[in-house]
């Protein structure tokens, strides 16, 4: 029986989100849940492409993809003093 935790999963992103910030949780091969952050680059061939803040691009196969969501863009980055 799933956990009631797994029931509320829910992916609301589509390919209609590309270029918005997304967050999204998937299931890595050890059983573990893993979150990226960041901009809806592509969705292609099964693949979502994430550009996270730093640059670093994300390919994550959909089928392992267990939640997801548009959020609000990332807070301006603090200058430092």
């Amino acid at each position: 029986m799933p956990s009631q935790f797994a029931a509320r999963l829910v992916v609301t992103v589509s390919p209609a989100d590309m270029g918005r910030r997304v967050s999204l949780r998937r299931r890595l091969q050890t059983g573990e849940y893993s979150d990226v952050v960041g901009v809806l680059e592509s969705w292609a061939d099964g693949i979502l492409t994430v550009r996270r803040r730093d640059g670093e691009i994300v390919e994550i196969p959909e089928g392992i993809v267990v939640a997801g969501k548009v959020v609000p863009p990332a807070p301006p980055r603090r200058r430092s003093s």
